[in-house]
């Protein structure tokens, strides 16, 4: 048996704390905070964003992005900074379901909506660019075709999803960097947790191709991070 298959336990499905309804908003807001600190220093946002950067050309100076799963929206501020630099205005939009999360992205997004992922109210083809970070990992392989194929309806250029690479490794870092970091022990739990329902990059490819018809590129990055990128549905059809 070669020594990745032995660092790579079957995916789990467990129950993280943040998914339960009854979370107190400001263990949520407190949580989510670790969350996008984590994603700041272990590579996260990197990820996604090193992805839109790539984008960028071919999208003409005005472009729109929704960010779907936004939590505080760290991803959207940080492309629109990407953006700037690179001579693109890029409108940003966050949607959470969690009403206290939906409000606090207000600060750092031009718009932010409530509202489910499984059902994005908005037209087809909407945005130029769609992201979705650190959130496919939540559900099972069937929620999350559902929740690929309305990233891929709502998207006019390209979807991009970040997530994480399942490794025992990961788990343990992730636990025991948490301790120096000062995280909330539900962020400690959760993100532990999160590694372990995370994927492969065989395992990801697949449940994108399998929901949206797509062959996507997925890259490997650093901190045990994926990123999924494909031609949204609209761009196909031109």
């Amino acid at each position: 048996m070669r020594t990745s298959t032995l660092l790579t336990p079957a995916r789990r499905r467990g129950v993280e704390i943040l998914d339960g309804e009854d979370v107190p908003p400001h263990v949520r807001l407190r949580s989510l905070d670790d969350v996008r600190r984590s994603n700041r220093v272990l590579g996260g946002l990197r990820a996604v964003v090193g992805e839109v950067e790539r984008s960028l050309p071919g999208l003409g100076p005005v472009a729109n992005l929704l960010d779907v799963g936004t939590g505080l929206g760290d991803v959207p501020a940080a492309a629109r900074r990407v953006a700037a630099r690179a001579g693109v205005d890029l409108t940003t939009v966050g949607v959470d379901l969690a009403p206290e999360l939906a409000a606090a992205a207000r600060a750092r997004t031009a718009h932010s909506v409530c509202a489910s992922a499984f059902a994005l109210p908005f037209a087809d083809g909407a945005f130029d660019l769609v992201t979705c970070s650190q959130l496919l990992h939540h559900f099972t392989e069937a929620e999350g075709r559902i929740l690929l194929r309305e990233l891929h309806r709502v998207a006019r250029r390209r979807v991009i999803v970040g997530d994480l690479r399942r490794s025992w490794l990961a788990a343990g870092g992730f636990w025991l960097l948490s301790f120096p970091l000062a995280f909330h022990p539900v962020t400690r739990h959760d993100g532990t947790l999160s590694v372990l329902r995370g994927f492969t990059p065989g395992e990801l490819r697949r449940m994108v191709r399998d929901a949206v018809g797509r062959e996507p590129r997925v890259r490997r990055r650093a901190g045990w991070r994926l990123v999924a990128s494909w031609p949204a549905a609209a761009a196909g059809a031109a």
